[in-house]
């Protein structure tokens, strides 16, 4: 089978910053992926309302403080972005924004049709501890195009992208979000089996030999499963290598991506067991928190 078209390039990168050294590592790789695309590029502040009215709280004789905030902010803001206009093929162009973060993310996300949005993986605060219930879970779970994480500095264009599947709907689009945003890198698609209900069938008394065979039934079965994604997929040889584990899939992930040198790893925000659009997946979630290298989540919808 003939290699599918390659996917459109991408048109409007952005990076959220908030002047923190990981939001910089973010905006130099967003610029490093515009120059690559011949994409525009933005740099998005937001300045939180929250924020905001605390101040006014107690700055309460004058209003001119609010003006001399807001022309230093922008004011800083132009300077990192005329930095970042040598690595671009176009002007950066700084985007100031008063709002809640996440949802003027979201807004400027629609407002400025952009396609991929890059954050730093720890900003003010680390990300890792920001996962659960807060700014950085709400902006993956709300945001309406792919959202790359950085972790590491932009060295080289991505080579070696580490693309875990479950065979889902979601792992069709992680595999086209990779190809487009890294068209050169080789993919390592990754699949983690497990025996069905196994620690039920321990308990149920079932025999080591008779879980053997479960075992290899369920490889023979993943490993068919996953050529046959290949072959539907189009890639060719050169594209991409296979790899079959077993046991969960978090921490196979990890380890893999490490091992065999993945600058990034491109994930699904849902999965096969994902019940509505908004939930994000306890594996993307883990992924997204504990890993070395640059993550890209797709926020791809399904039929």
């Amino acid at each position: 089978m003939s290699s599918p078209a390659a996917p459109p390039p991408l048109r409007h990168i952005a990076a959220a910053t908030d002047f923190s050294p990981m939001a910089a590592e973010a905006a130099r790789r967003a610029a490093q992926l515009a120059q690559a695309h011949n994409a525009r590029l933005s740099l998005v502040h937001v300045v939180s309302h929250g924020w905001m009215d605390e101040l006014r709280t107690w700055i309460t004789d004058n209003t001119d403080w609010q003006d001399r905030l807001t022309a230093q902010t922008l004011e800083r803001l132009e300077a990192e972005a005329r930095q970042l206009d040598a690595a671009g093929a176009h002007p950066t162009q700084p985007v100031l924004i008063e709002g809640n973060p996440v949802q003027s993310l979201c807004d400027a996300v629609v407002g400025h049709d952009i396609d991929l949005l890059a954050v730093g993986a720890r900003g003010s605060s680390p990300l890792h501890h920001l996962l659960v219930g807060t700014t950085a879970e709400r902006l993956l779970r709300k945001v309406g195009c792919p959202l790359l994480v950085v972790r590491q500095a932009a060295v080289h264009a991505y080579r070696r992208v580490l693309v875990p599947l479950d065979f889902s709907p979601w792992s069709a689009h992680a595999v086209t979000l990779a190809r487009r945003v890294a068209p050169e890198a080789q993919l390592v698609l990754l699949h983690s089996f497990r025996i069905p209900f196994e620690e039920k069938l321990r308990l149920a008394g079932v025999d080591d030999a008779t879980l053997v065979h479960y075992r290899e039934k369920a490889r023979a079965e993943a490993r068919q499963r996953l050529q046959d994604f290949v072959l539907s997929s189009g890639l060719s040889a050169e594209q991409h290598s296979v790899c079959l584990t077993e046991g969960d899939a978090p921490p196979n992930i990890l380890t893999q991506a490490r091992e065999r040198g993945c600058d990034l790893i491109v994930i699904g925000k849902h999965g096969r067991q994902a019940a509505e659009e908004l939930l994000l997946g306890s594996v993307t979630k883990h992924v997204v928190s504990e890993a070395e290298c640059d993550v890209l989540v797709s926020t791809a919808r399904t039929a």
